[in-house]
């Protein structure tokens, strides 16, 4: 379940016990819910992927290091906005964190105002990728309200967008128009749509 309303999350991970001790201080300070995590196999034992967060990561770690963890996240399509620290990083480094969607990558020592700066940035994206995914979800549920054949007829006018009166889609379907009217009226009803043209958008949309 999704965290109520207002509530962001930051995530810290870090080998170094002071390191992690003092960032969350100052962001609970500031009003921020904060978990830490001493390695990157600990934060994915616990991580729940519904939240609204971001992440601060070390770069360097025994173990899975930052930058493998930032991959394996984005292999699983976990979408969690990042913030990489380090206190040895440089231009391949920072290159390489980008390069797999980071925010930024900040080098030790730093200003805690810079870190704050980015926070912000990272969970105003976050919010932004988790209503895009929840619109997405939403879209998706629309089309699995459809039946096998109303299915046909929506696969039919996607893959042949200048075929599509009931004439048309009646004869590659081997059924009659006046059927085709009737599947086609259920089809807009269902996914809440009021014309073909809006029905193509709404399919592009999720991804069909």
């Amino acid at each position: 379940m999704a965290d109520p309303e207002g509530t962001r999350s930051v995530f810290i991970i870090d080998d170094d016990p002071a390191i992690r001790l003092s960032l969350s201080r100052a962001l609970r300070l500031r009003g921020f819910e904060v978990e830490t995590y001493e390695s990157a196999e600990a934060f994915l034992a616990a991580y729940d992927n519904h939240r609204l967060a971001c992440l601060v990561l070390d770069y360097g770690m025994p173990g899975m290091s930052g930058l493998e963890l930032q991959k394996h996240l984005n292999d699983e399509g976990r979408q969690l906005p990042t913030i990489f620290i380090t206190g040895h990083g440089g231009i391949p480094e920072s290159v390489e964190a980008m390069k797999g969607g980071a925010i930024d990558f900040l080098e030790k020592p730093f200003r805690q105002s810079d870190l704050i700066e980015r926070i912000h940035s990272a969970l105003e994206m976050a919010a932004d990728m988790q209503a895009n995914s929840r619109a997405l979800r939403e879209t998706r549920e629309r089309f699995e309200r459809l039946t096998p054949r109303e299915r046909e007829i929506v696969d039919h006018i996607l893959a042949h967008p200048a075929e599509v009166s009931s004439k048309e889609i009646g004869r590659h379907l081997d059924i009659s128009p006046r059927t085709v009217d009737h599947h086609r009226a259920r089809i807009l009803e269902k996914l809440d749509v009021g014309s073909i043209v809006e029905l193509i958008d709404l399919a592009l949309r999720a991804n069909r």
